[in-house]
């Protein structure tokens, strides 16, 4: 008579040891919520399952995509409570595939000499602002630098922009990013993620959704970019159509 093969189970330092963390970081990550509690066998020894490694695996991807822990916490909230191992890594797969390049780590003196001119404590605060850059803690000569904005971010720092004016519409323009984010996240869930974990074996689902992940990125992109572009239009003139009027009177 065949026995079915149980799930690799391991101790709190094996499971460390194999996702490259510490025990402290293990247990602190349980007393948040964002691991759930292990199994208790004997000698009240807790066993930690293959869904535990990929879900530090996935916490490790957010962390490294920029989210704050209260962000990622939010984020594994809303995931369904019965996800597997296998789709924690198709969830990890799609935010790496999502995500923009890394932010690399730059001096001071790299950070000018990329951007091709000196720059003032208040010309860095303003790229801070337009979330061009990230200040190290505790290192004020060290950056985390997204070099995709920087060309960008250096041409509006001789744009007349109060600080206050940058990081009031940063708020606006992540608050609407999110929310997008989050129905089209849902959407691709429900729509597409779901109906192929029913008809497909798992063997290949990582390849998969990732694959299919990359070809409706430039598709959501332009369409957001376009979106976003003719809705800004038509505010803009209609704005401007309205401060005239009243001139005019």
């Amino acid at each position: 008579m065949a026995t079915e093969t149980a799930e690799p189970t391991f101790t709190v330092d094996e499971l460390a040891a194999r996702a490259g963390v510490t025990v402290r970081t293990i247990r602190f990550y349980s007393t948040r919520g964002l691991l759930p509690p292990p199994v208790i066998g004997a000698r009240r020894v807790g066993h930690y399952g293959a869904d535990h490694l990929s879900r530090l695996a996935l916490i490790e991807e957010l962390q490294h995509q920029g989210m704050t822990l209260a962000a990622i916490e939010r984020y594994l909230e809303q995931l369904p409570e019965d996800l597997s191992a296998q789709d924690l890594a198709i969830h990890r797969a799609l935010v790496a595939s999502w995500a923009p390049e890394s932010a690399e780590e730059v001096t001071r003196q790299e950070l000018e000499r990329r951007a091709g001119r000196p720059l003032t404590d208040q010309d860095v605060d303003r790229l801070a602002a337009m979330g061009v850059l990230d200040r190290r803690p505790g290192d004020p000569g060290s950056f985390r630098l997204d070099g995709g904005l920087l060309r960008l971010g250096v041409e509006l720092l001789d744009v007349p922009i109060a600080h206050e004016t940058i990081l009031a519409s940063r708020t606006v323009l992540l608050e609407h990013a999110r929310a997008a984010a989050h129905d089209l996240t849902r959407l691709f869930r429900d729509e597409v993620w779901g109906p192929y974990r029913e008809r497909e074996s798992d063997a290949d689902h990582v390849a998969a959704m990732k694959s299919l992940s990359a070809h409706m990125q430039p598709m959501v992109i332009q369409a957001l970019v376009t979106a976003f572009q003719r809705s800004l239009r038509e505010e803009l003139r209609a704005a401007f159509d309205t401060g005239a009027q009243a001139e005019a009177r």
